[in-house]
């Protein structure tokens, strides 16, 4: 039992944290609370995470950024011993497992996660961990950005490497103030990887030997459009700007993105239209071949990430 809330069944886990289902004894409303054990002191850093998580949140109001309601700690001889972090509940799942495979679901889908994401800049803060399974898909389309855990104040320096590889940015890495481009270089890469079903080629990708943060030699990315030729050009030069070394040439702000996803979803909106009027009337001679939206495209294709022609 916890202030009226009953723990249901356990729904996900997490660093030194255990994810139930909860339910309000007295409204029925279901909640999803994060519970946070400390069992050393290396565990500081992640109850640490979840206060973090908890007074990010109440700083921004934005239907794509959860929620936390409340924070109840347990401590024994003054020293918090568990902590417990009453959230929003998403009944849904990761990008990482639930990927889009239309170009205008993909599209309407990072524009709405750039919205929240610039929310999250006006109110002084950046997210710092975006990445696939960082933003979950509800029923209805729902797009709920989690896991503030690692935010900070817009132009923070962190005494420690942080982030999560194959999505992290240079200045995360060389411990470089963090803004608004750093979350740009994170949905870049997120992006990246949705489009091309290959992990963008970043500084650390993955642990050493011992278990450590192993940073490597960068190598030249392969533009996305190569990978996979199914996607609008103006798309893959938009990830490649978002993903640029130096943040100076990366789009300054979430506004800029969202504009550039709008403008490519209009046109390609205006091409598909086209394309269906040129179809009913009979189509010229050497025009490609489309698919029908209403087919499954992703079923038997070779190409990765989005799978969508014109039609």
């Amino acid at each position: 039992m916890l202030a009226g809330l009953r723990l249901t069944q356990g729904i996900g886990t997490g660093a030194r944290s255990r994810i139930y289902l909860a339910v309000d004894l007295k409204t029925g409303q279901r909640y999803a609370v994060k519970r946070v054990t400390r069992n050393s002191a290396e565990d500081d850093r992640f109850l640490e995470q979840a206060e973090t998580e908890y007074e990010v949140s109440t700083k921004v109001d934005h239907p794509v950024i959860r929620k936390c309601f409340d924070v109840h700690r347990v401590r024994k001889l003054l020293q918090v011993k568990e902590l417990y972090l009453v959230m929003e509940y998403v009944p849904g799942t990761g990008l990482d497992r639930s990927m889009p495979n239309r170009l205008a679901a993909f599209l309407n889908l990072f524009i709405r996660v750039s919205e929240g994401l610039g929310a999250l800049h006006l109110a002084g803060y950046v997210h710092t961990d975006i990445k696939p399974n960082n933003i979950m898909i509800a029923p209805g389309g729902v797009v709920k950005i989690i896991d503030l855990g690692q935010a900070c104040p817009i132009g923070h320096r962190k005494d420690r490497i942080q982030g999560t590889p194959d999505y992290i940015a240079p200045e995360q890495v060389e411990r470089g103030a963090l803004t608004q481009r750093t979350d740009v270089f994170n949905l870049g890469a997120t992006m990246y990887y949705l489009l091309t079903l290959k992990t963008y080629p970043t500084q650390v990708r993955g642990a050493d030997a011992r278990g450590g943060i192993a940073i490597v030699d960068k190598d030249a990315p392969v533009v996305p459009i190569e990978i996979n030729p199914k996607i609008p050009l103006a798309l893959s030069n938009l990830v490649m700007d978002c993903c640029r070394e130096d943040p100076s040439k990366r789009p300054a702000d979430m506004t800029q993105v969202q504009h550039r996803l709008r403008m490519i979803r209009d046109i390609w909106q205006r091409q598909r239209e086209e394309f269906r009027r040129r179809r009913d009337v009979g189509q010229p001679e050497g025009m490609a071949q489309g698919g029908d939206e209403d087919e499954d495209l992703a079923e038997g294709s070779d190409a990765p990430g989005i799978i969508e022609t014109t039609g």
